[in-house]
């Protein structure tokens, strides 16, 4: 199947020409068949000479109806161009064009009706002269009559080569089915139509309706008035909803495949070649699928602008929008996503930067581009704003930077961490919660892709912090070098004889500066209170040796030269360090 979509001036005879072409009646309602004008949207199939399906959305010509007419044609790929031959080129037939154009729709035939009442060339020829310079200026072109049967076969044959140039769906892609009627039936409950321009939609499927919003099973599917247990883009599809409310899912609404959509209000976009920023109105209507919303303008320059929407829209990259003027049949601009999601504009100066950041990025979301511009990205948004060829989430949780931006992001690593040492030479290394903070990352297991890259080799990540590879010690305060060098004499002459507390706190040693010292190997903790020189440990072993095995911890104290608050905790460390072991009750034996 594919899905075709009506244009041009009222009472051009779109809807005459489809029924002659299928044999349905597109008006739906008592009130478009006695007047004769389409109001809403209509919907009729027919099977060409290949087999191929080919289902039309009937839309309005009247200008009073141009936001059904939008909504009709928003998600659908290719138009029916009618004009007719008495009538010829008409005001209305320049806004659908304008629509289409802004929509950046290239596909489609351009029909020429009531060929019967008058020679069509003339306004062939007008049509051609208006479709020129636009995305539809070589369409086919076919001269018909509904009445007496003329070139419908010709019509139907431009179809069927319609049919098979139109690019084929990708059905494996998230849903996104924007609604254009929903009603309820009874016995059945709530129903929604809509045309399925990617993706598959199953029974038994959980959809939401819209971004953040909650969700709904599909209880069941028709396509063309057929029951199907899944139906595939591109289609005209009917939807049978379980768990929502007619009411609660409104024409514009979009049935998404959960999880795989954000809401962007804020959407930065470029408009179309030829249109400029200062010719928008401060207020404009954006047109989305079938969804109509307000939304103030902000332009950014000439070409680029920021869009602040009144609600919310489920956006991708290179989505297309058309901006109308409200009120007002005027579509001043069409205009195409760029980011779904931009950075606030804060600083002076802000909207000229973004400016030229957008000038440089494509309206065809690659990986590539996307981190270039954002820096680091989870790749649960990248998905959610249409970039292919996201990887799978790894260590970092699904975090990803851009290749580019690790050097600089190393430069800004190294600096931080000599900031810290050189602030704080007590407590060197930067703690990896602080190191992220300094690169603005959004979590720290990106720090490892940081550290990986070549230029970090002269920094590591140990215990928790992030540190010099040198080996060298740090510089440590003048005052606290001094106690030290005082306590290595000291115990040099007199290697166990640890100081006391008060002695410590003379010397300016508080819990910190001990800390620093035992990290910059001039000190070692052997317990709670107890300090001695680096080496103590070693030392200990090689006195106790000397004594008749096993000793006691008396023996040792005396031998030692030491007081028992410094013995019993040497003895355990001796201990916990596998240097020696205890023999019955109380004696010790050293390896």
């Amino acid at each position: 199947m594919f899905v075709v979509a009506t244009a041009g001036h009222v009472d051009h005879g779109k809807s005459t020409l489809l029924r002659a072409l299928t044999g349905e009646e597109p008006d739906r309602w008592a009130q478009e068949r006695r007047r004769g004008l389409t109001i809403d949207l209509g919907y009729v199939s027919t099977t060409l000479d290949d087999g191929r399906t080919v289902a039309f959305v009937d839309v309005p010509g009247h200008r009073r109806f141009m936001p059904n007419m939008l909504a009709g044609i928003g998600p659908v790929p290719a138009v029916l161009f009618v004009v007719a031959a008495d009538d010829g080129w008409m005001p209305q037939s320049a806004e659908h064009l304008d629509a289409l154009v802004a929509l950046g729709v290239r596909h489609g035939v351009l029909v020429v009706t009531r060929s019967d009442l008058l020679d069509p060339e003339l306004a062939l020829a007008e049509a051609r002269a208006a479709l020129a310079d636009t995305p539809l200026a070589d369409i086919p072109a076919v001269c018909v009559s509904a009445v007496t049967g003329a070139g419908l076969d010709e019509l139907r044959a431009e179809l069927t080569r319609l049919g098979a140039a139109l690019p084929e769906p990708d059905r494996g892609a998230d849903v996104r089915l924007w609604v254009d009627r929903s009603f309820t039936i009874e016995g059945s409950g709530t129903v929604v139509t809509g045309t399925l321009p990617a993706g598959t939609v199953r029974v038994g499927d959980a959809l939401q309706v819209g971004p953040g919003g909650p969700r709904v099973a599909v209880r069941g599917l028709q396509s063309l008035g057929q029951a199907h247990d899944e139906v595939g883009a591109v289609a005209r599809v009917a939807v049978n909803l379980r768990g929502v409310a007619a009411g609660d899912v409104p024409r514009g609404t979009a049935l998404l495949t959960p999880g795989r959509w954000r809401p962007s209000s804020t959407p930065d976009v470029r408009v179309d070649t030829g249109a400029d920023t200062a010719d928008l109105p401060g207020q404009v209507m954006v047109h989305c699928g079938s969804e109509a919303v307000n939304a103030h303008v902000r332009p950014l320059d000439t070409r680029h602008a920021r869009l602040a929407l009144a609600e919310p829209l489920p956006l991708r990259v290179g989505d297309r929008l058309i901006l109308r003027e409200p009120g007002a049949e005027r579509i001043p601009a069409g205009a195409v996503v760029l980011d779904p999601a931009p950075p606030e504009l804060r600083r002076r100066g802000a909207a000229r930067r973004r400016a030229e950041v957008l000038a440089a990025t494509p309206e065809v979301p690659d990986l590539g581009s996307e981190l270039r511009r954002r820096g680091v990205a989870h790749v649960d948004d990248l998905r959610a704003f249409g970039v292919a060829g996201v990887p799978a989430a790894d260590e970092t949780g699904g975090w990803l930077l851009d290749p580019g931006a690790l050097p600089g992001l190393v430069e800004r690593l190294v600096a931080a961490v000599e900031d810290h040492d050189r602030r704080d030479p007590l407590d060197p290394g930067l703690p990896t919660e602080a190191a992220r903070r300094a690169l603005d990352l959004p979590d720290a297991r990106l720090l490892t892709v940081v550290l990986a890259h070549p230029a970090a080799a002269g920094i590591q990540a140990v215990d928790g912090r992030i540190g010099s590879t040198g080996g060298g010690e740090p510089e440590l305060p003048e005052h606290v070098r001094e106690a030290v060098d005082g306590l290595a004499e000291r115990f040099a002459a007199r290697p166990f004889d640890a100081p006391t507390a008060g002695e410590l706190a003379e010397l300016g040693l508080g819990t910190r500066e001990l800390a620093a010292c035992v990290r910059a190997g001039l000190l070692s903790r052997i317990g709670p209170g107890v300090w001695l020189g680096p080496d103590a440990t070693e030392a200990a072993v090689a006195e106790l040796r000397r004594l008749p095995q096993p000793f006691t911890p008396s023996t040792a104290r005396t031998h030692l030269g030491t007081s028992r608050r410094v013995v019993m905790p040497l003895l355990e460390k001796l201990a916990e360090e596998g240097l020696s072991r205890r023999v019955g009750d109380d004696g010790h034996v050293v390896a």
